[in-house]
């Protein structure tokens, strides 16, 4: 059985900067990488970036500069199945609880797109850490919070049991307004959910 990363030819990417080098190598193997607009703040909100048109730019593709530059803005429903997603992380356990930076995008995109059918059970949760982000502490993981499937260290691969309950789709009651009005496509959702009320 081949490995998560081998099998998917379509990622979702967190665009911070110690991605990069994922996202860099993604896009030299011939896969797929979708990245999030900062904040979500388009209604297309996210960018794909494809290596068939990008040939030889890969490197500079990866970086958030140039995915602004070379990557298609995209609708989230008009997003292939995401086999793969590698989120970021500030400190993770092996039993796949994550720490995120806090201000909550990466699980409202996993949200979203599991919300329109994009990702699903058949989607890998990923994220690479040094080995000093693996902790033994308690992390208290919210009904939104994403778990990982894999920690990935430069040392070792780590597949985590699916202990924590992935969300299911967007937990409108974990939102504010204010989260609401911020996100484009999250406030166009908002607006059809209350009128097919």
């Amino acid at each position: 059985k081949p490995c998560a990363w081998e099998a998917a030819g379509v990622t979702k990417c967190n665009p911070n900067a110690p991605q990069l080098s994922v996202r860099a190598l993604a896009l030299q193997q011939g896969k797929r990488v979708f990245m999030a607009v900062p904040r979500l703040r388009d209604e297309r909100c996210f960018l794909e970036l494809d290596p068939r048109r990008l040939a030889g730019r890969e490197r500079a593709a990866a970086s958030i500069r140039g995915a602004g530059k070379l990557g298609k803005p995209t609708l989230p429903k008009d997003m292939p199945k995401i086999e793969l997603i590698v989120a970021g992380s500030v400190a993770v356990r092996r039993d796949g609880a994550r720490l995120g930076k806090g201000g909550g995008f990466s699980d409202l995109e996993l949200a979203l797109l599991t919300e329109l059918g994009r990702v699903g059970r058949w989607t890998t949760v990923a994220t690479t850490v040094h080995p000093l982000q693996i902790v033994s502490e308690t992390i208290q993981m919210l009904p939104h919070d994403i778990p990982l499937d894999l920690i990935v260290t430069p040392d070792e691969t780590i597949r985590c049991p699916r202990r924590h309950r992935r969300p299911r789709g967007i937990l409108w009651s974990a939102l504010t307004d204010e989260k609401i009005a911020e996100v484009p496509l999250l406030a166009r959702l908002a607006r059809e959910r209350r009128r097919d009320r």
